[in-house]
């Protein structure tokens, strides 16, 4: 304990123990004090003894992190950009949830271990209660914004601390978390931090109006400010009104703002929720369309009820469940377009299977949980999941897809995680940010995921439960949000049954299952037929009946993948923008081929592709032919057309026994 401890801990003592001068308040000094106060009346702390910071171990952390989940990620870009402002100075920025558990966390790599000796750390615990007078705990306790600069704090281990805390409010009044910006050292005059004050109170107000908007699109929402010029570009105060015009929230401004118009500026705020809108404001619900954004601002003037004050208003109306497009429809296709968004809606032409599984996914599309799609190979799993991705809240983000069984095995970790310069043998002299992080923000799509190898699904499972992501050769993890979407032909449930796939792993994926039907037993085929035409032929082919049903005949055993390109050929080799049967692909049976029956034997490994019937192939070799055939055995544009390297294509075919006449004729020479 040094001199400087010492006079802190005599100064904190004589505070608590004699009567103190009345002092206005709402004054730094008297905060600081009422808050000592507290801590040795209240909570029982004693100045002299001073304590290390609290670190809460992981699995707690963890619990405090989840319930906050919703908030922290729209607050996250907030305090990115806030510490990207601040970081040059020696700041940290931290997040904490009611508790004062940090939930989140930005800071230099180099400092760690100082910072988490200090507790400006993920996990430290900044309760007034446990850690004393503290920017986020004494936030906590008065809801209002200060700095607490280093002789402010009540245990004299953090007085070489300054910290800035605001208060972050929902939507409904109640404070949420706490938005904290704090460094090791600082200037020693408390006036050095009003800077930073300010800045964090115009983060939380940021951070708290983009969670409003979110929480209330489906409601009437009136953006307000004193100022015309400001209304569109940084309303003041926020309200959301339910369809009957009563108050269902506000944002904290809004509420300090109609509290002083009432004479409440120094009383405990009182609630507003469920107050109509005509008690607040001289105008009615009817009167809403003179303040659509269409019209000037300066046009768009609303008088408060009680004093008269003019204020700006614009009205945002509620967001429609999903966007407009249904009116164009008929049908059972405009009472489904009114519940599924259009990406998704856009998948079915009324098969009664598909639309089910549809109708469920809308529902999810911006659940936290993580989903999981089986279906045969070509089924269409990433138009499925991508159209989940388009109708999310994360459609601004990226939507990565990871095709995990064709990435080689000794690729697959350093694609998915990403690596240090040099860290392993062909690593090259820069890093490189894996596809995880590349999904940052938005969705990562693992396909095939019944492939990915054991050794790896462990540190998918971390990214899944921790949401951080840790690269090869690198010691510290970054954190990560991503909504993951996995899909596979395989039957997961048995390759957990046989070891070959993670139990854990396999619940964390399955937080809800979609089953694709394949296409031989979809009932859509013909809009299907007619909308993979237009997209490739802008709708100038037509198909003669013959050859229609010619395509009804087939079994599809390569489903959606297989039905686009026997159409790309055809339209591709017909004549006149008329197809027909002699326009189908050569060995198009149209008809169930024979393997279905049963798995035929494989051809000779050395057979050639002249030298055997192809209908002697499984489903997937037949496929696997008719691509090759259609591309004049061009390998490396198949591998392109499937979506796999030309490794596994060169498998693919081995395992087929299928050899190209290429290789046979430049091995007879």
């Amino acid at each position: 304990m040094d001199m400087r401890q010492r006079e802190h801990i005599e100064a904190v003592v004589e505070a608590t123990t004699r009567n103190a001068p009345a002092v206005a308040a709402r004054t730094h000094e008297a905060i600081i004090q009422s808050s000592w106060r507290r801590c040795v009346h209240q909570y029982g702390l004693d100045p002299s003894r001073m304590q290390e910071a609290r670190i809460l171990p992981q699995t707690r952390l963890r619990e405090h992190q989840q319930r906050i989940d919703d908030f922290a990620r729209i607050a996250r870009h907030g305090l990115q950009t806030l510490y990207s402002q601040v970081a040059g100075l020696g700041y940290v920025v931290l997040l904490t949830d009611a508790q004062g558990v940090t939930v989140d966390y930005l800071g230099d790599a180099n400092t760690d271990a100082t910072l988490r000796r200090a507790g400006l750390y993920l996990g430290a615990e900044w309760s007034e209660n446990g850690a004393g007078t503290c920017a986020v705990g004494t936030a906590l306790a008065t809801g209002q914004a200060l700095t607490v600069h280093q002789v402010d704090h009540f245990d004299a281990t953090h007085i070489p601390l300054t910290c800035t805390a605001a208060p972050l409010f929902d939507s409904l009044g109640s404070l949420t978390a706490i938005l904290d910006i704090s460094a090791l050292t600082s200037p020693q005059a408390r006036d050095s931090q009003s800077l930073a004050l300010q800045l964090v109170r115009i983060y939380a107000s940021h951070i708290e109006n983009a969670n409003f908007l979110r929480a209330h699109r489906q409601d009437w929402i009136l953006k307000l400010n004193a100022a015309p010029e400001f209304l569109d570009v940084d309303p003041d105060f926020l309200i959301a009104l339910d369809a009957s015009g009563r108050v269902v929230g506000h944002n904290r401004r809004a509420h300090e703002m109609l509290a002083a118009e009432h004479g409440l500026r120094d009383a405990p705020l009182p609630s507003l929720i469920g107050t109509p809108f005509e008690s607040l404001f001289e105008a009615r619900l009817d009167d809403f369309g003179r303040f659509v954004y269409s019209r000037p601002s300066e046009l768009r003037a609303l008088a408060l009820a009680k004093s008269g004050a003019l204020l700006y208003l614009s009205v945002m109306p509620p967001a429609p469940m999903w966007q407009p497009g249904a009116a164009s429809k008929t049908g059972t296709q405009a009472a489904r377009a009114a519940k599924i968004p259009p990406p998704l809606a856009a998948l079915s032409g009324g098969d009664a299977a598909l639309d089910r599984q549809l109708e469920r996914a809308a529902k999810l599309v911006d659940s936290p949980i993580n989903l999981l799609i089986n279906g045969e190979t070509g089924s269409g799993k990433e138009y499925f999941a991508k159209a989940l991705h388009q109708s999310s809240a994360r459609r601004g983000g990226p939507f990565v897809a990871v095709n995990c069984a064709a990435i080689p095995e000794t690729l697959i970790e350093s694609e998915l995680f990403g690596h240090l310069p040099n860290s392993f043998s062909g690593a090259g002299p820069k890093g490189k940010r894996g596809l995880i992080q590349e999904a940052d923000g938005g969705t990562l799509f693992l396909d095939e995921i019944g492939d990915m190898p054991r050794e790896l699904q462990s540190r998918l499972l971390r990214v899944l439960a921790e949401g951080e992501v840790l690269a090869i050769g690198a010691s510290r993890p970054v954190s990560v949000d991503v909504r993951v979407i996995s899909a596979t032909h395989h039957p997961l449930d048995e390759l957990v049954s046989s070891g070959r796939f993670r139990e854990d792993l396999y619940y964390r994926l399955n937080g809800a299952r979609f089953a694709l039907p394949p296409l031989r037993e979809r009932s859509d085929l013909d809009w299907l037929i007619q909308k993979l035409l237009k997209d490739t032929a802008g709708g100038a082919v037509a198909m003669a009946p013959a050859a229609r049903e010619r395509l009804h005949r087939h079994r599809w055993p390569g489903n959606l993948r297989e039905l686009c390109n026997v159409l790309r050929y055809a339209q591709a080799v017909c004549a006149d923008g008329h197809i027909d049967v002699d326009d189908l692909p050569e060995n198009f049976s149209g008809h169930a081929p024979a393997s279905e029956a049963a798995t035929p034997a494989l051809p000779a490994s050395n057979t050639s592709a002249d030298e055997f019937d192809p209908h002697l192939l499984p489903p997937e070799g037949m496929l696997l032919m008719q691509y090759l055939r259609a591309a004049s055995w061009n390998l490396s544009a198949v591998a392109r057309q499937i979506g796999v390297s030309r490794m596994t294509l060169y498998r693919r075919m081995a395992r087929y026994g299928i050899r190209s006449p290429n290789q046979r004729d430049a091995g007879s020479h």
